[in-house]
């Protein structure tokens, strides 16, 4: 296998913290998105580079192994345990104990025993070996609050392999969903790694959301909170017309149940909108207007 830097693809230094790599992989997502260069091949397969880049350095452990066993990072584990088990033969027929560290040829020589068909297995089993769980992916898709209401179905570009998933109506931003079997290959026929996904979900809307609930400011005229009257209010789903009462004050609450976000994986539960009342004061009066104010400030016995 040939090394892949994954620090020059995400364009860090090996001594970036975990916030450089977030910053720098988000940076590079957005900049080669294959939605944002549509049909430039040479895009897509930089985007499949810096997301299998994210995969390895956001994850301490898997950076870790990268950082000390390079492209065969992947089969630390095997390597090191096989590392142990040569280190405890040796204790017993007398000879120089495992020091934990490997050369090149080191390398060579387990993975060719283990992968090439040699006549000694590793971990005293068959030529086989021990199986391993394939490696862990993690990946963000990047979604709209539009687009998060509704149950639909996407596609993610993960080492090079498109991947096509139904995501629930009701994630939330930051909410990390696992699919077993989506991850890297076992080793030795074991089972496959799973796939992490991490959802980030930015508000394309005036609505803003709490949970299950939708919040919005509704702007109301001065006469129809004073009269009463009928309005009409945007919801997520369309509009719908709301009865004001006469003495509307300001910060009203209205709450219309069921038409907030839908909630997750529960078919067809919904959380409430709660709307406040904004009332809009006239800044421009006409000379009746004003006469008209000062002859109802004359009613008001309070002088208020």
């Amino acid at each position: 296998m040939e090394f892949v830097d994954y620090y020059k693809i995400l364009e860090i230094d090996k001594g970036a913290s975990e916030a450089d790599i977030k910053k720098a992989y988000r940076r590079l997502a957005r900049k080669f998105h294959p939605d944002l260069n549509p049909g430039n091949k040479e895009a897509e397969e930089k985007f499949k580079k810096i997301n299998e880049a994210n995969e390895v350095l956001s994850d301490p452990e898997k950076r870790k192994k990268y950082d000390q066993y390079g492209k065969d990072w992947q089969h630390a584990e095997e390597f090191e345990k096989a590392g142990r088990t040569r280190a405890s033969r040796s204790g017993q027929s007398g000879q120089r104990a495992y020091s934990g560290h490997f050369g090149e040829e080191d390398f060579s020589d387990f993975f060719s025993s283990m992968f090439g068909g040699g006549q000694r297995g590793y971990s005293g089993g068959s030529s086989g070996g021990v199986k391993y769980k394939g490696s862990d992916y993690k990946a963000e898709l990047h979604l709209s609050l539009s687009e998060v209401y509704s149950s639909k179905k996407h596609t993610l570009t993960i080492n090079g392999k498109n991947i096509r998933i139904t995501v629930p109506a009701g994630v939330e931003d930051g909410q990390t969903i696992k699919i077993r079997g989506y991850g890297g290959e076992g080793v030795n026929g074991g089972p496959k790694g799973d796939l992490y996904i991490t959802f980030m979900v930015r508000n394309d809307t005036d609505f803003m959301r709490e949970g299950n609930h939708l919040y919005s400011n509704v702007e109301l005229g001065l006469y129809t909170a004073i009269l009463g009257g009928e309005i009409v209010v945007p919801t997520f789903e369309g509009k719908v017309k709301l009865k004001v009462p006469p003495g509307t004050q300001p910060d009203t609450k209205i709450r219309l149940k069921g038409k907030g976000f839908p909630v997750y994986k529960k078919e067809g539960e919904f959380g409430d909108l709660i709307i406040s009342y904004r009332i809009k004061i006239p800044t421009k009066l006409s000379e009746v207007e004003k006469e008209l104010f000062t002859e109802l400030s004359k009613l008001n016995h309070d002088g208020k």
